[in-house]
């Protein structure tokens, strides 16, 4: 049990405390200033920097360097490199140059690259990202880079990631000298990551081949109890799942990581870790290691982390929440509204500037959560829909609407709750109420984006918020910057901007029917699958947005979509292999041996009682038969289906024909299979179920 927080606390981590003690002061500053303004770091710096970093580490215990990076594989990369250097006469000496902590070199080739490399153009260059910080993890000096390849296009996530915070910056800092801010330097956005899992015990999960194969249940006939009872969420940890909790918070305190929240989630065995906010970048490579750990600290206690967004069909999927908020290098959230938020003409401005990118750039922020399992969530059991729309609240839905329609705003004082009992003290109710619903919610002083996926980097979503922003304050710099009464325009701009794109804010029910026939009238996007989304990115309006921000280039971008669709198409092609092999070699040979045995049992009942009654077993035998009949024909089907996809045209074709043929197949197997299991005994069913896997740990 950890007894002193603060004292372990980034205690592997080579942050701002460590840099202050063990670098010189002046490249300490100098360091820092780069980093804060964005600005290039002095190379002259440079080894300085790796030397105090090199031997913090070996302090540590570290032997080795990796460059670490985020691919587009969804994952990190890392290759480990050791400190030493030889000197002759069989002695070696410890060495890191600053060179080596600069750049970095990989095989470009082997990471997906969309048709950015050839296998013969193999080299690629990772890039030290000093305003996240390295870290010590097991006997390795981690320092987080940028991945590009030999022509300098970005082969990771995070290089447009820190394109997109400059450009936001650059726009942002425009906008608040317009307001007479000279003070602020840059504009950072701040992001708090919540994510939630779900955890088995390992030897369940070891005769789950669909698990093993894909992180979810491909087969799984519904639990008499599922979590309709409302009781897991909020509830008592379990003594197993408490244990590994306390060890994951302190593993994660040790790399820095301010895990804050934790408790049970609405489905059974799923659970939820939230961390403080961090500035956007290392929010995001800590939620990496978040993910990491989660796993890692799983196996020490004989469990099993899924962090697949739909590992348990009924039940609720996973999320990872994305709190998203705008802050100046001066401490100021700008998405704030202050006690009178309808004379915070900069607020309004900001909000307006929100909405309008929000509505322009749907299809992006679609897109940006579009992956194979996170179509299995979107749309229900505590899920937004796909449909995007945001939600304000009463209090600022009053401000849109008295703007919009030139009426006066009549303030809503904020109220106390009282309980009516008196020992329970008063307290000062929130200005808006919370939106399960919503895609895409204010919060108060930030906005969630609750429709990322548990499984997916957050890169993507955060590249695409920060760029659409940036591109409303570039258009309202434009106007602004001309106007001769500058509060009159201000004025009118928010009118405008809130007029035109109102359509995109929704306080109801995302959930209900009346919601999807509304959101169809306003003209809402309803990209319904991943592949929908897939076909937007390289639309003629999203290049020319990210091209001008500098974030990612029409080449970058056509190489992203070639690999989404080629992801898609790979994991749909794994999940129907597996079924596949899951149904024609271990259920359908259980079910016959089942109704074999039953079939011997009837037979030797009338041995001995010829009038005995074997109806159960004759409906039994009847019923699995009939259903091993249709299953082994879906499989063949399937199989047939899966290979004619795999012929079809890379790209686009492949990813079409596996959502439109090789889906409808694996449900319907799916649907057959999950039946068999409600009807054959538990002895000769040959995996877990449901019941067990979410109940018993």
């Amino acid at each position: 049990m950890v007894k002193n927080v603060p004292e372990i606390f980034g205690c592997m981590v080579f942050n701002e405390e460590v840099m202050a003690e063990r670098l010189p002061e002046e490249v300490y500053h100098s360091l820092r200033k780069s980093v804060e303004q964005g600005k290039e770091i002095d190379p002259s710096i440079a080894d300085i920097v790796a030397g105090a970093m090199k031997d913090w580490a070996i302090e540590k215990g570290a032997t080795h360097y990796t460059h670490w990076f985020q691919p587009l594989t969804g994952v990190t990369a890392e290759k480990h490199e050791a400190f030493l250097t030889p000197v002759g006469g069989g002695k070696v000496i410890m060495k890191f140059s600053g060179k080596a902590l600069i750049k970095g070199e990989a095989d470009a080739s082997s990471f997906p690259s969309g048709g950015l490399r050839n296998t013969f153009e193999a080299r690629g260059y990772t890039a030290w990202d000093p305003a996240s910080y390295a870290f010590v993890k097991d006997g390795t000096l981690f320092i987080p880079t940028a991945f590009c390849s030999y022509t300098g296009d970005s082969l990771d996530t995070k290089t447009p990631l820190l394109r997109s915070m400059d450009a936001l910056s650059n726009e942002g800092v425009r906008l608040m000298r317009l307001f007479g801010d000279t003070e602020t330097k840059r504009i950072n956005t701040t992001v708090g990551i919540e994510q939630e899992y779900f955890i088995i015990d390992k030897e369940m999960y070891e005769q789950r081949k669909d698990l093993i194969y894909t992180g979810r249940t491909l087969f799984g006939a519904p639990a008499p109890k599922g979590q309709e009872m409302e009781d897991h969420y909020y509830g008592e940890l379990k003594t197993r799942i408490q244990e590994y909790m306390a060890d994951l918070d302190e593993a994660l305190w040790r790399m820095g990581v301010p895990a804050k929240t934790k408790h049970n989630e609405g489905a059974p065995a799923q659970h939820e870790l939230a961390p403080v906010f961090s500035t956007t970048n290392m929010a995001i490579d800590q939620n990496m290691l978040i993910m990491a750990y989660m796993k890692k600290i799983a196996e020490q206690h004989g469990l099993v982390c899924l962090l697949h967004e739909k590992p348990y069909a009924g039940v609720a999927g996973s999320g990872k929440h994305n709190n998203w908020s705008i802050d100046t290098d001066t401490g100021k959230n700008l998405l704030k509204p202050g006690k009178t938020p309808m004379e915070n003409k900069q607020f309004l401005l900001i909000l307006a500037a929100v909405v309008k990118a929000v509505d322009e750039y749907q299809d992006l922020l679609r897109l940006s959560v579009a992956h194979p399992g996170n179509d299995h969530r979107l749309g229900g059991n505590e899920a937004p829909p796909a449909v995007i729309s945001m939600f304000i609240g009463d209090d600022l839905q009053a401000i849109v609407d008295a703007i919009v329609s030139g009426t006066a705003y009549k303030d809503h004082a904020r109220t106390k709750m009282n309980l009516g009992i008196p020992t329970v003290p008063t307290f000062t109710k929130d200005t808006t109420d919370r939106n399960r619903t919503s895609p895409f919610a204010f919060t108060g002083n930030k906005f969630e984006f609750r429709m990322p996926g548990s499984s997916q980097n957050m890169a993507l979503p955060n590249i695409i918020l920060n760029t659409i922003v940036a591109e409303s304050f570039r258009q309202f710099c434009d106007v602004l910057e001309g106007a001769e009464d500058f509060s009159a325009a201000v004025e009118q701009l928010i009118k405008d901007t809130l007029t035109a794109h109102s359509r995109i804010i929704f306080n109801g029910n995302g959930y209900s029917e009346e919601w999807k026939k509304e959101a169809q009238r306003r003209g809402l996007l309803n990209l319904k699958t991943s592949v929908d989304a897939f076909k937007t990115f390289a639309a003629e309006k999203n290049i020319a947005l990210f091209s001008r921000h500098g974030v990612m280039s029409e080449t970058e971008i056509h190489s992203r979509v070639e690999i989404l669709y080629e992801n898609y198409a790979k994991l749909i092609n794994i999940e129907a292999q597996a079924m596949v092999e899951m149904a024609a070699r271990d259920i359908l040979p259980a079910v016959n041996a089942y109704t074999a045995e039953v079939a011997a049992g009837a037979a030797a009942k009338t041995a001995v009682v010829p009038t005995a009654d074997v109806s159960m077993e004759t409906d039994l035998i009847e019923t699995l038969s009939a259903l091993v009949g249709k299953a082994y024909v879906t499989v063949k089907e399937l199989k047939a289906a899966d290979a004619a996809a795999l012929k079809a045209e890379k790209g686009q074709a492949t990813a079409t024909a596996f959502a439109e043929s090789v889906i409808p197949l694996m449900d319907a197997l799916r649907r057959q299979v999950d039946e068999m299991e409600t009807m054959t005994s538990s002895e000769f069913w040959p995996m877990p179920n449901y019941g067990d896997m979410m109940f018993r740990i």
